[in-house]
């Protein structure tokens, strides 16, 4: 009966509804009390505390930040491949919010309901009260786990707030026989929201130990490091231009009482909201780098120093058995679920291809032009920044002589696209390109070359454009969150794997720290700025960001500039962090995805059958999808549901 009780509690209303705590027991049904009473059920109610995050946060189809923007690519099959299955209530939010989709009357990613993020809250908020009734819990284990509560109350409120800035706080639960106005809360300022968050993790940090020195079965709670990182992150937000007053559109928003939601402009105050980021931010690092994190590098066993860097560069997001030493917080999920990339994102073959066939893989989820492009020449530049990258020729056929690139792209062939050639190590890491290598085993052999034209292994075999038919619509693939040394024929034994979804790795701190100090400081410096750039950038295996600005850029005085040191910043984190659902955070709180997520996606025309056609004559890439729509200042908020709206009286998002 105790799986009843969670139920029942789960679909509660935040403000409303029902409140167990007041009924008399009858039988077996247990009360808060009696299950609190023994340390086996409190465990159970602390895990069940997380369950709504991490369904969420772990899942492609639920959290819409992994497909929500323009960094891939699918056509009507994915999106309507839940519906043709019969399960309407799984649908892909994130496709449907880039489409220019999203409403009020059902909002796609709606969190903010009673029994999603706010019945996570409610569980937390029973769980901190209950859980001092506990008799046979050790006292240390009592103030750990009230912690890792407390950081998860923290961690709720932070997606709430990325999501729909001003959010209702409720430091305690609601007694049911309060009054209706009473329960009617309004959303708190955003400043309030912050505070409420930083000080959850603050109090959690004096007893969270290290992650790695925690129980196995305890780290997908949060850590030391995580709730470190948290609360940065947090800061990192306040001081971000979508919530640091710069968005003049929501300086007259207010809640019901009339208090203003976001801060009023003020430069001087945005400066010390960088600053109180970074120094988070530092905080956050050094407890991190104490406690033994680490970027992923040093792989063995690999013919090429290129090759080496890609096995890095596929490792640092990839957490099989629960390890990775660069990861901060990670979350356990079921790949059964179809909430992993492989099974959208592998190549669709016949079942006549016994080498490739899995009768799992989906595909149909492709990377766009816009991120093939984003990614840097081989010297850390952008395409049409390099001096000795040929951009104007890179959608015409070329040949690549060096050995450097053996296994990696056709080498003394003319087959290969310009814009495939003298690439930076991630590009190859991350994307599968026409006739270049993607490695599906523990052998590099001449099948594991991408052919993409119609008709090839990894071509459509369709004569048209079709909704029936998993199709890669813009002809790459994307190899990011995939194994490659694991067969597609055998990557079910992945599929059932239970491994880690990483939520935070230590890549985002060194970013976060250049652009919260660069933002800061009056002109880039070494210490500050350029020195966490660099780390990440080494480990990518391109040149310094200095050292690629003065010697091979157009405009080598870029680098020294707050500006131009900002431009380099945002592409840094396009590129590090392509698929992981950073980019439609980003855009937001950077206040520029009006201008990024209103533009047709491109790709090839992968009807084509050979070189001239596949590539459109080599004039360059054709729409491949259009449906694109992002309104500002509306869509950099989700809206609240109508009908939520109208029960709790809480103010709805400005545009909706």
């Amino acid at each position: 009966m105790k799986q009843l009780v969670y139920i029942v509690v789960g679909f509660c209303m935040l403000f409303t509804g029902c409140d167990y705590l007041d009924q008399v027991p009858e039988g077996d049904i247990e009360t808060e009390e009696t299950i609190f009473e023994k340390k086996s059920q409190a465990e159970d109610w602390l895990q069940t505390c997380h369950v709504f995050l991490s369904e969420h946060l772990t899942s492609l189809v639920k959290e819409p930040s992994r497909v929500g923007t323009d960094e891939v690519v699918a056509g009507d099959y994915i999106r309507k491949f839940y519906l043709n299955k019969g399960n309407s209530s799984a649908l892909w939010d994130g496709f449907f919010i880039a489409d220019g989709l999203q409403m009020s009357q059902e909002p796609y990613g709606n969190v903010w309901k009673k029994e999603e993020f706010y019945a996570g809250i409610r569980y937390c908020n029973i769980f901190i009260e209950r859980i001092k009734g506990t008799y046979n819990l050790e006292e240390s284990d009592r103030m750990m786990w009230t912690a890792e509560v407390k950081a998860l109350k923290a961690h709720y409120y932070f997606e709430l707030m990325r999501r729909y800035g001003p959010v209702i706080l409720v430091p305690e639960n609601i007694a049911v026989n309060e009054s209706s106005e009473m329960m009617r809360q309004p959303r708190a300022p955003i400043d309030s929201v912050v505070s409420a968050i930083v000080t959850l993790l603050d109090e959690a940090m004096e007893y969270l130990p290290p992650m790695d020195k925690k129980d196995v079965a305890r780290q997908a709670f949060h850590s030391e490091e995580s709730a470190a990182t948290l609360k940065a992150l947090t800061l990192f937000y306040a001081a971000s231009p979508l919530f640091n007053g710069e968005n003049t559109a929501y300086a007259d928003f207010t809640n019901k009482h009339g208090e203003l939601l976001f801060p009023p402009y003020d430069k001087d105050q945005i400066k010390k909201r960088w600053k109180r980021a970074a120094e988070a931010i530092d905080e956050a690092l050094d407890i991190c780098l104490r406690n033994g994190k680490s970027l992923v590098s040093g792989s063995v066993g690999y013919s090429t120093k290129l090759l080496q860097i890609m096995a890095d560069i596929e490792s640092s997001t990839q957490a099989k058995n629960f390890v990775n030493k660069e990861a901060i917080f990670m979350l356990h999920t079921n790949f059964n679920d179809g909430s992993t990339w492989s099974i959208w994102t592998l190549p669709f073959v016949s079942s006549n291809d016994m080498q490739y066939y899995n009768s799992n893989v989906q595909s149909g989820i492709a990377p766009s032009m816009k991120m093939v492009e984003m990614y840097y020449t081989e010297h850390g530049l952008p395409l049409d920044a390099d001096v000795q990258w040929d951009y104007s020729s890179r959608y015409q056929l070329a040949k690549e002589t060096s050995p450097e690139y053996r296994n990696v792209v056709s080498v003394n062939t003319n087959t290969v696209l310009g814009l495939h050639l003298r690439r930076e190590p991630r590009f190859y890491a991350h994307i599968a390109a026409d006739r270049c290598y993607w490695q599906r085993g523990t052998n590099i052999t001449d099948d594991m070359i991408v052919k993409a034209y119609r008709g090839e292994r990894y071509g459509t075999k369709a004569q048209t454009i079709n909704e029936s038919t998993p199709q890669n619509l813009t002809g790459y693939y994307m190899k990011k969150g995939t194994y490659s040394n694991t067969s597609n024929k055998n990557y079910n034994s992945v599929f059932k794997q239970e491994e880690g979804v990483i939520i935070m790795r230590l890549a985002e701190l060194y970013l976060m720290k250049a652009e919260a100090w660069n933002e800061y400081l009056d002109a880039p410096d070494e210490t500050h700025v350029y020195a966490p750039l660099n780390e990440v950038r080494r480990r990518a295996g391109i040149l310094d960001v200095v050292t690629a600005w003065t010697n091979y850029s157009k405009t080598p005085d870029k680098v020294t500039t707050k500006a131009g040191m900002r431009e380099i910043i945002r592409q840094e984190w396009n590129i590090e962090f392509a698929f992981e659902g950073r980019r439609f955070w980003n855009l937001r709180r950077w206040l520029t995805a009006s201008d990024e997520l209103n533009v047709p996606q491109y790709g090839w025309n992968i009807l084509g059958q050979n070189a001239r056609q596949f590539y459109n004559n080599f004039e360059g890439p054709v729409v491949v999808w259009n449906k694109r729509g992002f309104v500002a200042p509306r869509d950099y908020l989700f809206p609240i549901r109508a009908e939520e709206v109208l029960i709790s009286g809480c103010r709805q998002n400005p545009g909706w």
